[in-house]
């Protein structure tokens, strides 16, 4: 197991309602940090019967659905369809909304490697390369995501076990490095398009995603 990650402590919470473009409407309690191990400005949104301020009673409840969610400008702001984090985002607010939990907003755009970087990925992408040869290419590791900062905004929450809404293996594995119990880890939808199908497939062969998709042997 990794060393114990500093102790981080919540700086403030808010009250936010949200609204997604397709209509639908929740309210969730937003949590900021203080101590974060890379200094960035991570967020979590409490949705359903997290969506109160904390309990400084520290009630136990029930296991909440939590998924660390990697910043996606592109696909969460303005709907790029060369990816499915927008689709996933809006489906994980509403999944955690019902059941309650945590959506963690974490700055991890292109998989740690930065939206510039990024959009130079998608270059490499469409002269012939799939999204982890492109991260490759350009001198980065194919994922370079480190969830060292989800399993300390969880500690500050007050949250040791977790049902993790996610299709991705490394999440998971990362997060019991660090302390955290995954109770199970639930699959989201796929969200298939033209556009993606080609990033989906090779999330799927070269990321071992657990995504079902027809035409991936």
């Amino acid at each position: 197991m990794r060393s114990a990650p500093p102790a981080t402590t919540i700086r403030t919470e808010v009250t936010v309602p949200l609204r997604f473009p397709d209509g639908y409407t929740t309210t969730a309690r937003v949590f900021s940090f203080e101590g974060l191990a890379d200094g960035r400005e991570h967020l979590a949104f409490g949705l359903g019967d997290r969506a109160r301020p904390l309990d400084p009673a520290g009630t136990r409840r029930p296991v909440p659905l939590v998924r660390p969610h990697s910043e996606c400008l592109t696909g969460d702001v303005f709907g790029s369809q060369r990816c499915d984090c927008g689709p996933q985002l809006r489906e994980a607010v509403e999944r955690i909304a019902d059941t309650g939990g945590y959506l963690l907003y974490l700055r991890q755009e292109g998989r740690g490697i930065g939206l510039y970087a990024k959009l130079e990925a998608y270059a490499l992408q469409d002269a012939g390369l799939d999204t982890y040869e492109a991260n490759l290419a350009l001198g980065h590791r194919e994922d370079e995501r480190d969830y060292t900062v989800a399993a300390q905004m969880l500690a500050a929450l007050g949250v040791d076990q977790v049902a993790l809404l996610s299709n991705n293996p490394d999440k998971a594995s990362q997060l019991r490095a660090l302390g955290v119990t995954v109770t199970e880890r639930v699959p989201t939808g796929v969200f298939v398009s033209p556009a993606n199908a080609g990033y989906l497939a090779a999330k799927v062969t070269r990321g071992d995603h657990a995504l079902d998709l027809p035409f991936v042997p």
